[in-house]
Formats: C-alpha cells, structure tokens, sequence
C-alpha cells in the first residue's frame, strides 16, 4: 500500500521562493506590507495587572518563512540596488 503525502501548501510555498523582486514599488510595497517583527505579541492588562501574556504566534504560519524571505529580499533590493536607506523599514 502506498501512502502519498500531499503538502497543499507545496505551490504557494515554491511561488513565494521563486518570485524575484526587481521593481522599486513592489519593493517598497512589500516592505511596507509584511512586518519586520510579529504584530501579535502582546500582554492583556485588566484594571492595571497583567493577566496573561499572548506569545508570538507567527511561526505557526505554515507560510511564515517565505514570506519573512521575500521581506528580506525586496528589502536587500532597494538597498542594494536602488540605495535606499533601510533604517525606516525596521
């Protein structure tokens, strides 16, 4: 018996590698879209006392490390290529 294994995620996952980031405003747009640090660590307070805390969640996107990969490249393009100044998008 044979037992295949598939991952739906495969293509969006090779998609997401495979896209090359060679245009200024897709760049910049990408930049300013994905977050440089997860958005949803946070610590909920009731009448001024923690009452827990909510780690980051964002490894458990099945998609997370393409999507921080394509960040870093749009990023590493408009330095590298465009010399943009990279401090306003940390």
């Amino acid at each position: 018996m044979v037992i295949l294994k598939f991952d739906v995620l495969h293509f969006a996952r090779v998609w997401l590698n495979k896209l090359e980031v060679h245009n200024y405003q897709l760049a910049y747009w990408l930049c300013r879209l994905i977050p440089a640090s997860c958005p949803f660590d946070f610590t909920i307070k009731f009448w001024g006392g923690n009452v827990f805390h909510i780690p980051p969640l964002c490894k458990f996107n099945p998609l997370y490390e393409e999507v921080v990969s394509l960040r870093l490249r749009a990023l590493c393009y408009l330095v590298d290529e465009c010399g943009c100044d990279a401090t306003g998008f940390v």
